[in-house]
């Protein structure tokens, strides 16, 4: 479960990094991350001495790389319009219903089975996001979209059959032209905030791709090993981050029904937990008696 744990904690501090690059828009970040992140993943590929894992993908698995590519730009745009508009309670609320989301996919599309604590926890996770959306007042388009578009996400990486290096580096190959496309556009507009407000500034959405890209490897190899359910269980982490990150440093008011919703959260979080540690494979439980 390490894989899953790293990508989610670090999912969880996006808030912290991305009003950074203001005042370059959502959509100029964007566009910087297709970019960067495929730099990235393209100096690790000729580091490991890997260009030809590219080519054995073949058609087929090119077609759900896109599809995968697709949903997560999705994801992206909107995750940096909430957090650049002061809607980070709304961005974790996507990602508190997004397990659910998970899950539901895991179990209608996969067959996956929900053990008895399983369902417990998944009940309570319900629960508590009822009361999470009742508290806004108002249906939570970027909670919900950004909670399917991710889950879908989560479900075409499990049909992809490449390791998370391929997988990540076809996805950007897919979308990078799409970004410089639009960086040229906004250059010959005169509006690229890249070549405008000096090397720092460039420096940060450069970053952008080594940010991107290293939970998304994360991700990638947890996808491929954990069941989606557990999966999207996981996927708390990031949420409860970005709830704490919106109230403690962009001081955002949070109902009293919200921290219900919360509070519910973590104890759907410990039961599901509990289950893992309950379920390991008895190889697990020999190795560490060994330590």
């Amino acid at each position: 479960m390490i894989w899953g744990l790293l990508c989610y904690l670090m999912w969880g501090l996006f808030p912290a990094f991305f009003p950074l690059l203001q005042p370059a828009t959502p959509m100029e970040i964007l566009a910087h991350r297709f970019v960067w992140t495929l730099v990235f993943m393209l100096l690790l590929l000729a580091a490991l001495r890997g260009f030809k894992q590219l080519r054995v993908i073949t058609a087929r698995q090119w077609w759900i790389v896109a599809a995968a590519a697709l949903l997560i730009s999705v994801n992206w745009g909107l995750y940096i319009y909430a957090v650049n508009n002061n809607h980070v309670a709304d961005a974790a609320l996507g990602y508190f219903v997004n397990p659910l989301v998970s899950v539901l996919l895991g179990v209608i599309v996969l067959g996956e089975k929900l053990r008895r604590l399983q369902m417990v926890s998944v009940g309570i996770a319900t629960i508590a996001v009822v009361v999470l959306t009742v508290a806004l007042g108002s249906p939570p388009i970027i909670s919900l979209s950004l909670a399917f578009s991710f889950g879908f996400y989560g479900l075409v990486k499990k049909q992809v059959r490449l390791t998370p290096i391929q997988s990540l580096t076809a996805e950007t190959l897919v979308l990078a032209p799409i970004g410089l496309i639009y960086l040229g556009f906004l250059q010959s507009q005169g509006t690229n905030t890249y070549v405008q407000l000096g090397a720092g500034h460039a420096a940060l959405l450069m970053l952008a791709g080594v940010v991107t890209a290293l939970p998304l490897l994360c991700f990638a190899r947890a996808a491929q090993e954990m069941s989606l359910t557990s999966l999207g269980m996981v996927q708390y982490i990031t949420p409860v981050i970005q709830m704490l990150w919106a109230v403690f440093v962009n001081n955002e008011h949070i109902e009293p029904a919200r921290w219900v919703g919360f509070v519910l959260i973590w104890i759907a979080v410990i039961v599901f937990i509990v289950d893992l540690v309950g379920h390991r494979p008895p190889r697990v439980r020999r190795v560490k008696k060994l330590h």
